[in-house]
Formats: C-alpha cells, structure tokens, sequence
C-alpha cells in the first residue's frame, strides 16, 4: 500500500513538475515575443513632420560703399518680398531606448531634438546698384542668411515650437499604450508614465 502510494507521490510531482516548465517556458516565449514587438514598433518609427507654418515679410536691403574716401558714396539697394514654408520635425527613429525583459519595462533614454527646416522663396524688385557697387553672389547670399536670422526669430516668438512638442507627446502617448496593453511600464529616463496625463508633464 505505502509502495502505491509513494508511487502516485511521485507521478503526481513529476506532472506537476513538467507542467510548471511548460507554463514557465510559455511566459518566457509571450516575454520575449512582447518584447520584440515593442522594440521593432519603435525601430519602425521614422521622421516626423509634427507641424508646418508659413512666414511672410518684405526686407529693404541696402550696402554703401565709400569712393574716394567721404567724398563719394556708392550705394545699391533691393526690395526682397519673402514667402517661407517652416516645418518641424522630430527624427524618431533616433530614441534611444532600453528594454528590461525582467522588470516588463521599456525605458526612453532619450528622445532627438527637434529639427527646423526652413524654405525661403524671395522675390527681388527695384534692385538698384552703379558701376562701382554692383550686386554680387555675396549680396544675395547676405539676404539670405539676413532672411533666415529673421524667420529663426520670428520662430521663437510663435506657437510652433510648443504645437510640435504637443504632437510630439501626442505620438509618445502611443508608446505608453502599446506598452500598457501587454503589462508593461513605461519609463522616460527615471520618470514613471502611469497614465496618458503623465506624459503631457514630461520636460523635453
């Protein structure tokens, strides 16, 4: 009796045994098949134009140059009518980023800078200038970096750098609840991402 007994002991351990290592062995395999999707989710992040704006202003351009000393002034000048297209974007694909398999956590190391494209189209009218002081490549090339130090300003002083970092979060919000739906946390440097609202909080 006590040999039967110790018997069915035995079998009843060696089931249970093989089933905790089928069981164990699946979670390693939903684990590591989570983990791998999260990371070629983010890997397949590209470039992302977050928000466009246009910028219209009407320059004077003028040079004076001295002939003869003081006794001679040589002065050319143009009108420049700017139209520009301004974009910012944020190259995603660039976060660096940690999984922790162990903890279910995926940490944001880092998230890129934003990058301004900026597109000026000038117009030139009444361009004025003399035999001595003629227009050159060196003049148009200083209205340019003229126009762009402007737009670069008037950039600053607008609402796009705070709408791109609104859709900035907007896109990250994805991030948490990708995460969230396979039990994972989420994390940008040591900051906790609990909930959507966390993130509208984060200091880029």
């Amino acid at each position: 009796m006590r040999k039967i007994l110790f018997g069915v002991v035995i079998t009843l351990v060696i089931l249970f045994t093989f089933k905790y290592c089928d069981d164990k062995k699946e979670e390693n395999i939903v684990l590591q098949e989570s983990s791998m999707l999260i990371q070629e989710q983010i890997k397949q992040v590209g470039k992302l134009v977050v928000t466009e704006g246009h910028f219209s202003e009407v320059l004077n351009y003028k040079n004076s140059k001295e002939i003869l000393g003081a006794y001679y002034t040589s002065e050319k000048k143009a009108l420049v009518v700017v139209n520009a297209s301004v974009s910012i974007a944020y190259d995603l694909s660039k976060i660096e980023f940690h999984v922790d398999n162990e903890n279910k956590t995926l940490h944001i190391l880092s998230i890129p800078e934003e990058e301004i494209s900026i597109s000026p189209d000038l117009e030139y009218y009444d361009i004025q200038s003399d035999f001595f002081n003629p227009f050159e490549a060196k003049d148009y090339n200083d209205i340019k970096n003229s126009v762009n130090t402007s737009l670069v300003k008037k950039i600053e002083a607008s609402e796009l750098k705070k709408n791109a970092k609104n859709r900035l979060i907007s896109e990250l919000s994805k991030f948490y609840i990708l995460t969230n739906s396979f039990g994972w946390s989420l994390k940008y440097n040591e900051t906790s991402m609990t909930t959507l609202e966390s993130l509208q909080n984060l200091k880029l």
